[in-house]
Parts: C-alpha cells; structure tokens; sequence
C-alpha cells in the first residue's frame, strides 16, 4: 500500500484542527496519520535525510496550508484552523490539492508552483508529483548520484589495471585509511602475489591493509575461485584483513566463503565502490551546494 502524499495530510489536517482549539504540530500530524489509518510500515518509511516521512510530509502539509491562510500559528509549533480554513474544508471535505490552495485569494506563492514545470514556450505545465519539496531535492540529487556513478564505473573499466589500482588506493586513504602518518603502496603489476595494493596504518607498518582490485565489466560477478586465491595470498603474507575491490559484483558464493574465512576479508563491488568515491570526492568534483533553510522558530519566540 502506497504511503499518503504530502497533499492528502491536508484535509485531515483541517479535520483535527476543526474544533477550533490550538494544536501543537506533532499532535496534528499524528492524528491527521491516523485518520488516514497509516500502518507501522509507512510510519517506518524514512527519507534520505533520516527524517520519518510521514512527519515530514504531514509538516509540509501544514506549512502550504498556512501560506494560503487557512492556518495560522499563534505559537511556536501551535496551529489553528481560520474562516477560510473552514470553508476550505467545506468545499473539499475528503482531498485537498495545491490547486485548490492556489485558487485561494490569500495565496502566497511563486508564479511556478510545486506540482508545475515551466515548458518549452515558459508557462507552466501541471505535472503530477507526490513529493514535497525536501524529497524533490533529495529525488533529484539521487538521479544526478545514479549518473555519475554509471559514469565513473564505465570510465574506471575502460582504464588500465594500473590506473584502477592507484585509484583504489586514493580512495581508501581518503577515507581515512593510513592514518596521519601511513602510507599506500601499490605492488608490480608481475610476480605480485596476488596483491595489488598495501596499505600501512602506521608510520612502521605494524598494521596493514592488503588490497586486491579487479576490473569487471558491469553486471559481471567475481566468483568464488578469485576470492579463494587472494584469501590464500592473505594467508600467505600472514595477513589479516584485506579488501577486494571491483567495477563489477561478487557471486553469493564468493560472499559467502568471504563470509566464513578466520580473517577481515571485504568485499567491495562497484555500486558500493561509486558510491564511496563521490562521498569522499575521489575522481569526482562538486559543481554546486545546495543550501536548505527553514525559519528558525527560536528567533520568533
């Protein structure tokens, strides 16, 4: 069952505001959850942020229906229903949409609205969107991450083995591996022993890190055989822990002898590999930041 969208708190939002008392913000959001007979799985939905989403969109709810004015706030965190809330209600007992808000005279909004895109010709075309306006920006910063992702895997596979090796290593020094004062050595392409990589945790290096780092194509998997021989390479230089890294993905055999090996063995395929490069900016540069602010309810208190 589909979790309620940010429009569909509103008419239930104004149904507990109804009685014309002050609300606080929690209290209405949950009741108005309620009447929309939320289950546990949708209160368990979180969004990227880590917010529960059905706060999140219960807060906007309340926010847009503030800005059209059939809301207001007399205090901090407290909401009640105006006149023109009621006849909103009225009009709209069961759904509530940002049209509807939009039709309202005391609107206050943009010329281009949530829930419109401006065409070709610059007016707007009405889309449908059940997001609020936090998960649009996180929706939208997912589908720039899932390209460039593509894009660097397809990249690294496309370079030589040395070229991939040097940036498995950078990567696990970005992230903080090595320390102040270790360092990463990446081993000769012949007669490596099954290693690629070294990474020393202290200045004498007491403490290491062995690294094997294979190109795959893209939705091919490392089987178990090639986990098998660099765990005997770990053995053999009495290692223990490694990291085996590839472009491609590892087979459930391969993860499970990983698994049940004595040593730290991990394994690191290539969606979980773009996704440490572009958080720890490893062949990747930011364009721009987006900032989000909200009202800072303490200023107004």
């Amino acid at each position: 069952m589909r979790a309620p969208t940010w429009e569909q708190y509103m008419a239930p939002s104004l149904r507990v505001l109804a009685d014309g008392q002050v609300h606080r913000l929690r209290d209405v959001i949950t009741q108005a959850a309620d009447l929309l007979d939320l289950t546990d799985d949708q209160r368990a939905i979180l969004i990227p942020s880590g917010q529960e989403q059905w706060l999140n969109r219960g807060n906007w709810a309340l926010s847009y229906l503030t800005r059209a004015g059939a809301t207001e706030r007399p205090g901090r965190g407290r909401y009640r229903i105006t006149e023109l809330g009621r006849e909103l209600l009225a009009r709209n007992p069961d759904s509530i949409t940002l049209r509807d808000l939009q039709a309202v005279p005391s609107w206050q909004g943009s010329t281009v609205q949530k829930g419109e895109a401006v065409g070709a010709e610059g007016g707007a075309v009405v889309v449908e969107n059940e997001l609020d306006p936090t998960e649009q920006i996180a929706s939208g910063i997912a589908r720039i991450q899932q390209e460039v992702a593509e894009d660097l895997l397809q990249r690294l596979h496309a370079q030589e083995p040395v070229f991939f090796e040097q940036a498995v290593l950078n990567l696990l020094i970005a992230m903080g591996y090595g320390g102040s004062l270790g360092k990463a050595t990446r081993t000769q392409l012949s007669n490596d022993g099954g290693i690629d990589g070294i990474i020393d945790q202290d200045a004498l290096g007491l403490d290491r890190i062995y690294v094997q780092a294979k190109r795959y194509a893209p939705g091919t998997a490392v089987q178990r055989p090639e986990v098998q021989a660099f765990a005997g390479a770990l053995q053999g230089q009495r290692a223990e822990r490694g990291v085996f890294i590839t472009t491609g993905g590892f087979s459930s055999g391969a993860r499970q002898f990983a698994e049940g090996l004595s040593v730290r063995l991990v394994l690191i395929d290539g969606a979980r590999l773009t996704e440490l490069m572009i958080r720890h900016g490893v062949g990747v540069q930011t364009k721009r930041t987006v900032q989000i602010v909200e009202v800072d309810e303490d200023f107004f208190e």
